[in-house]
């Protein structure tokens, strides 16, 4: 005869281990997750932010390093955060990142990166010791708050749209590829022809072309820098005129001096004459 008690121990068993289960699969987890539209929460407090991606080897082997360090992030006042950078390709391009997974410190709107071993014990020692002050920030036209990096981002967020309207033509409309390349081809060049035009008529707008006016005839009232040259010429014209003037009035003095001199020899003839005859 089995005991009547016997089903009670199967059913307490399961119990507790549906109790249980959320504490130890089911747990929350203390890394927090950073998307383009809270980012900015990064540039108050002290943070220690994973670049990752799920299909990245090297980042799944660091998660349970990065999830036991965020246990203590509490104690140590500091926020342990996350990116999925095929989530979030705007970040990626904010924070340059060229290698996952990527590690960045920061504290006070200040980024550093980290370069050093990878484990908990290491992550603790670099918090609790400051070995961050070590380390030079990222310059600040390399910041993710700059207008270089907000433009980079946004070129890395097109570039992730683009490759989602490819993936569009491709499998949903059934395009060919080249037909997909066509369309790209097309609306670029289309683009580039609005945007130049546009950039005229700003660059028209902010600075008008001047008309050329047809230059007046050179008058004497003119400015004395722009008079110099004219003013040369006309004193060496006077000054010709002048030595000509000179030259004339000379040649008339000597006209009337030959004259007299002239005058003067023909005078003693008359007498001389007279003489003879009388």
């Amino acid at each position: 005869m089995t005991p009547c008690g016997s089903p009670v121990v199967p059913v307490a068993v399961l119990l507790l281990l549906l109790w249980g289960a959320p504490w130890t699969h089911g747990r929350r987890s203390d890394v927090r997750v950073i998307t383009d539209e809270n980012w900015k929460e990064l540039l108050e407090g002290e943070w220690m932010i994973e670049f990752y991606a799920p299909w990245c080897p090297a980042c799944q082997n660091l998660q349970p390093e990065w999830e036991s360090f965020a246990e203590w992030g509490e104690d140590l006042e500091v926020n342990v955060a996350k990116v999925d950078v095929t989530e979030q390709p705007g970040l990626s391009g904010r924070f340059i990142i060229t290698a996952l997974p990527t590690i960045y410190h920061c504290k006070g709107g200040e980024f550093r990166r980290y370069q050093g071993p990878r484990t908990k014990k290491d992550f603790i020692n670099f918090i609790s010791e400051k070995e961050w002050k070590s380390i030079e920030p990222v310059s600040s036209w390399f910041g993710p708050g700059s207008v270089l990096m907000s433009s980079m981002s946004a070129l890395f967020q097109l570039s992730m749209w683009i490759r989602t309207c490819h993936n569009y033509f491709i499998e949903d409309l059934g395009l060919p590829v080249w037909g997909s390349y066509t369309v790209f081809a097309l609306a670029t060049l289309l683009s580039g022809l609005l945007l130049g035009l546009c950039m005229i008529f700003v660059a028209d707008c902010l600075f008008p072309s001047k008309r050329r006016r047809p230059q007046p005839y050179p008058s004497k009232k003119l400015l004395p820098e722009s008079s110099q040259p004219l003013q040369k010429v006309e004193e060496e014209q006077e000054a010709d005129e002048e030595d000509v003037s000179e030259e004339e009035a000379g040649s008339k003095e000597r006209t009337k001096k030959d004259f007299a001199q002239n005058a003067i020899r023909q005078r003693p003839v008359g007498p001389s004459l007279a003489t003879d005859k009388s």
